[in-house]
């Protein structure tokens, strides 16, 4: 057996088994808990506030958002895996606590299929490929002629290595078969300003950071990672439409719980989650963010991130990024 069947199998296990309505009843009967391992003001803080009011506002309970940031989210990450498996403790996990940190950090102090149930997928943001006006490019194709021509000449900047637009760029490096340099940055901004002014020529940024930038015509967007084209940016296509088939690097969001809750408050948890995301408003907000709303079952969830981990592994290894 396949490592990846292998990872399939340890999620299928660590999935609470059936539903049933005998653990649900007057739940949530006392505030619930929803950890987030980054800053206020960040994506994963301001789409679980806006998640939690909108089920605080449905089960007339308290949902108490604790920010918990620092190593890449594996701080919040620990501290949910350890808690009470009764459904009163949620983490908002992402791709980065969820898949990435895994091959990424030596050591972690939780594992991201074990000690864990996946509740929903809550939402994706897709990621937007810039350059420079100034880089001789119109076109993902266009890009990879450039960077073959020209091998080691182009630098893709992101905010950090390890993070995710790091090792969107080594994804694309590996499919396209291009050289490019990696330019890392102490955040999204610094790299965004330097390729703005020049000093890089790329960058794989979360469509929320970049909008302005190329509404004004300081960045040229070429392509959309996801795989299908944005409701954000409808009008570009995706980076498989545009030369590169099959590449997909998004950010996502999605509510997890310790791995012990029973299996009807982990239902309980997902129908609700997906209820309140059906919400006019609550999906105008998150769209307002370049947050693109998806749902589904806490099984479809599990077979998202068992393919993401086998995924970004490789390209951690072969990118040798690592993060401490």
């Amino acid at each position: 057996m396949s490592r990846f069947r292998h990872l399939l199998l340890a999620i299928a296990l660590a999935l609470p088994a059936g539903t049933g309505s005998a653990q649900t009843t007057g739940f949530p009967d006392k505030p619930l808990r929803f950890i987030v391992g980054f800053t206020p003001g960040g994506p994963s803080d301001i789409i679980a506030r806006a998640l939690g009011q909108k089920l605080a506002d449905l089960w007339a309970q308290q949902v108490v958002i604790e920010n918990r940031p620092g190593a890449g989210g594996n701080i919040a990450a620990e501290l949910a895996a350890k808690s009470a498996p009764d459904g009163t403790t949620w983490l908002l996990g992402n791709n980065s606590i969820l898949a990435t940190n895994q091959s990424l950090y030596a050591k972690l102090a939780y594992d991201p299929v074990r000690d864990f149930a996946p509740v929903a997928l809550v939402a994706i943001q897709p990621n937007i490929l810039v350059v420079n006006p100034g880089v001789p490019a119109g076109s993902v194709k266009e890009l990879i002629a450039l960077a073959k021509a020209k091998p080691g000449e182009l630098n893709y900047a992101s905010s950090g290595s390890g993070a995710a637009a790091h090792l969107a760029g080594e994804l694309f490096k590996t499919m396209a078969g291009v050289e490019m340099v990696h330019v890392p940055y102490k955040g999204a901004q610094p790299a965004l300003t330097d390729v703005i002014a020049g000093q890089a020529q790329l960058m794989f940024a979360t469509s929320a950071s970049v909008i302005p930038y190329i509404k004004a015509g300081r960045l040229r967007a070429l392509a959309v990672t996801t795989a299908q084209r944005s409701g954000v940016v409808p009008e570009l296509p995706t980076l498989s439409e545009a030369g590169v088939p099959g590449f997909e690097a998004i950010t996502w969001h999605g509510v997890v719980v310790p791995a012990a809750t029973p299996a009807p408050l982990v239902g309980r948890l997902n129908a609700d989650i997906v209820k309140v995301l059906g919400m006019r408003d609550l999906r105008e907000r998150l769209e307002s963010l370049g947050a693109e709303i998806t749902t589904g079952t806490p099984r479809d969830f599990a077979d998202y991130i068992a393919r993401e981990i086998p995924k970004w592994a490789k390209v951690v290894k072969d990118s040798g990024a690592r993060a401490e």
